[in-house]
């Protein structure tokens, strides 16, 4: 009976019961601050009738139609720091330091600390790499005076033979193998190039402290366009950012599309022309 309790709670309608408390409480709109689950769950809401309006809050950047989310700027800052600091140990000791940045399904966080950083390899998920081109590198910087290597791995990072398999089957693999993006890339390293190389995890530290000013510049002025578009009763919408314009998109038009890193983008490119390596191309 307890069993059957619990699936039935499971069961209960989500945006039912928010749509009876929105109206218990006698709001008037509900600002939703997140990703893309809390943005598809407000776009369910409007659907429903209720006043919503959404803010992109999320250190994966990957809200389609915004530049910039706020809190990926602050992320970026922190991966960008651990990337530096491991250059210390990395010279000092002549290693090769794999370090793994969050993101599961959108690489910015990696491309763009990768930059940053000045990581010689960056490998997200957008773009599966071959591993011998990865080694390719390691190995030329291992017989040079430079003698180590930092690569920023993405958690969501995969091979081209991992990226054939259907998502639970990369997912099992990786636990049966007790693999992290960046544990299985050193693996794989140490075996097959015979460098010394370790892997670092700097987690959930990505997504917490203090904001950094480019994050409170970003969400103070969201927050205004947003309190504006209640004055002027715009609904069903979400803040964005295009260029240096704060402006907002309909939820309905991106609910449910992840913006994911183009092999073309610009960043991409750039990094490209100042050597790093993704693994895709010789």
């Amino acid at each position: 009976f307890r069993n059957m309790r619990v699936i039935e709670e499971d069961n209960v309608d989500k945006v039912k019961s928010m749509k009876q408390n929105y109206k218990k409480m006698k709001l008037d709109c509900l600002v939703c601050l997140g990703g893309n689950g809390t943005h598809k769950t407000a776009n369910l809401l409007s659907e429903e009738g209720l006043n919503v309006i959404g803010l992109p809050k999320t250190i994966d950047n990957d809200i389609f139609g915004t530049d910039f989310t706020f809190g990926f700027h602050t992320a970026l800052d922190i991966a960008t720091d651990v990337i530096d600091r491991i250059h210390t140990t990395a010279a000092s000791h002549g290693r090769c330091m794999v370090v793994e940045i969050m993101g599961n399904k959108a690489g910015w966080l990696t491309l763009y600390s990768g930059v940053a950083g000045g990581a010689d390899a960056i490998l997200i998920p957008e773009i599966p790499y071959d591993f011998k081109k990865v080694a390719k590198v390691v190995e030329a910087r291992a017989k040079s005076n430079k003698g180590f290597t930092i690569l920023a791995v993405a958690e969501g990072a995969m091979d081209k033979e991992e990226a054939k398999l259907k998502k639970k089957e990369r997912e099992a693999k990786r636990a049966a193998e007790h693999f992290s993006s960046s544990a299985y890339v050193a693996q794989q390293l140490r075996e097959l190039v015979g460098v010394e190389a370790r892997n670092v995890v700097p987690g959930h530290i990505q997504r917490g402290g203090s904001p950094n000013a480019y994050d409170r510049v970003l969400s103070t002025q969201f927050g205004v366009h947003a309190a504006e578009l209640i004055r002027d009763g715009v609904f069903g919408v979400t803040v964005a950012l295009k260029g240096n314009e704060i402006t907002h998109n309909n939820l309905a038009d991106i609910a449910g599309v992840p913006k994911l890193v183009p092999e073309d983008d610009q960043m991409v490119k750039t990094a490209k022309n100042m050597g790093i390596v993704f693994g895709d191309q010789g």
